[in-house]
């Protein structure tokens, strides 16, 4: 039985690396045989850059135990950012196999209280940040013929959140900026697939805590820890995800979902066409059935994790 490594001789580029699900991520891949870029800009929750060494002891912590890794400071809301660090990752280990979109912030409120620059913000470093390294990861991995781009999405997007307008937008918008991806790059053989992870980190552990309720609830989110989501994201970015694409998966402690992607649900048709009474008295009552609620993610994910 070999002993060889499932991620051995790959090269991964994890945004926002420095802590959280980023950071689990980078310890595992190196401890399945990857060469990690660490990418973190060092920034508080909100995006305000801070001097910070996260990346840096996140590569002393892989470096403490054999593994091989390069820090890396660069903006994913930067085009040029996100060029050099995909350019860092093959000069520093000859080429890039794997990219996970990682990196995010948080200006959460009210949609009636939000300011423009609050949601310019969060889009910017989420779907802008998506795009600008996947897209400069591309170009390498077109010339090489293969590539897994990972991305996180989230339920808040995929079903809805309160007072998150900013993040749901760009949740949703890299769900299918992912699909697109899937579509557009499979000829080389690159692959792109989304994971909405639950985990404690320091983007939930922003949640108030007004209530019992509230602190049961948090209590039972800390036990999510970010080293959960590690396995999946490592699966697809290895060989054996190969034929791995175009998907959604979320990961909730020890559960792994399958999420559904928009497809009709029902139709009606009127020979005739329609006007406003018929889809007044006709259409809507018949659709009705199958509308779906004004629901949140906890609703649909109601039972405590497993």
């Amino acid at each position: 039985m070999s002993d060889r490594k499932p991620l051995e001789g790959k090269v991964l580029l994890i945004t926002g690396a420095g802590c959280g699900i980023g950071r689990a991520i980078a310890l595992e891949a190196a401890n399945s045989g990857a060469a990690v870029v660490v990418n973190d800009i060092g920034a508080s929750l909100e995006g305000k850059r801070e001097s910070s060494s996260a990346a840096d002891e996140v590569v002393a912590e892989i470096e403490s135990t054999g593994g091989r890794a390069v820090a890396n400071g660069d903006d994913v809301s930067d085009p040029d950012g996100a060029q050099a660090m995909v350019r860092q990752a093959s000069d520093a280990f000859g080429r890039l196999d794997a990219v996970v979109n990682n990196a995010g912030i948080l200006r959460d409120g009210f949609f009636h209280k939000m300011t423009y620059e609050n949601f310019d913000a969060v889009i910017k470093v989420h779907l802008y940040g998506t795009f600008n390294v996947s897209r400069a990861a591309a170009d390498v991995m077109r010339q090489q013929g293969s590539g897994s781009l990972i991305h996180m999405t989230s339920t808040s997007g995929l079903i809805g959140n309160l007072a998150q307008a900013n993040y749901s937008a760009a949740k949703l918008g890299i769900a299918a900026l992912s699909k697109s991806l899937a579509l557009d790059l499979q000829r080389w053989g690159i692959r792109s697939n989304c994971i909405a992870p639950f985990a404690w980190s320091r983007m939930t552990s922003s949640i108030k805590v007004d209530s019992p309720e509230q602190e049961e609830r948090v209590n039972r989110m800390k036990e999510m820890r970010p080293e959960k989501i590690a396995p999946v994201a490592l699966y697809l970015a290895s060989d054996d995800g190969a034929d791995v694409t175009g998907q959604i998966f979320a990961v909730r402690n020890n559960e792994i979902f399958l999420i559904s992607q928009p497809r009709p649900v029902r139709s009606v048709h009127r020979g005739e066409g329609w006007d406003i009474d018929s889809v007044r008295n006709h259409a809507i009552p018949s659709l009705r059935s199958s509308f779906l609620p004004l629901d949140v993610s906890a609703d649909v994910f109601s039972w405590d994790p497993v």
